[in-house]
């Protein structure tokens, strides 16, 4: 369960990031890789330097989940979906969404 985890959280890291070069009139380039498309934001978005970690890490999530052999582990799935929410926020905060609210127990 945790590879479905690690992917989805990659992908919505991605689908912000294009949001955001979207919202700047940018091309959309057809890659996974979240440093290239950070490296495309900053000079719009420097306060979003902070990212490159998350990036990084999720990176490697952008593929190989999806075919035998790799396996995710809990703290993996854990720390994709802390840097997924970070970047989700940052995005939509940037996008003028309002923020969301934490579901209660």
């Amino acid at each position: 369960m945790n590879d479905p985890v690690c992917f989805s959280c990659q992908q919505l890291l991605e689908k912000y990031l294009k949001a955001l070069l979207e919202e700047l009139g940018l091309t959309i380039p057809r890659t996974h890789d979240l440093e290239d498309l950070l490296d495309r934001l900053l000079p719009a978005y420097p306060q979003l330097r902070w990212l490159r970690r998350g990036c990084k890490f999720l990176i490697q999530f952008a593929v190989d989940p999806r075919y035998p052999g790799f396996h995710a582990s809990k703290r993996q799935a854990a720390a994709a979906l802390r840097w997924a929410e970070l970047g989700r926020d940052a995005a939509r905060a940037i996008l003028g969404f309002p923020r969301r609210r934490k579901a209660s127990p």
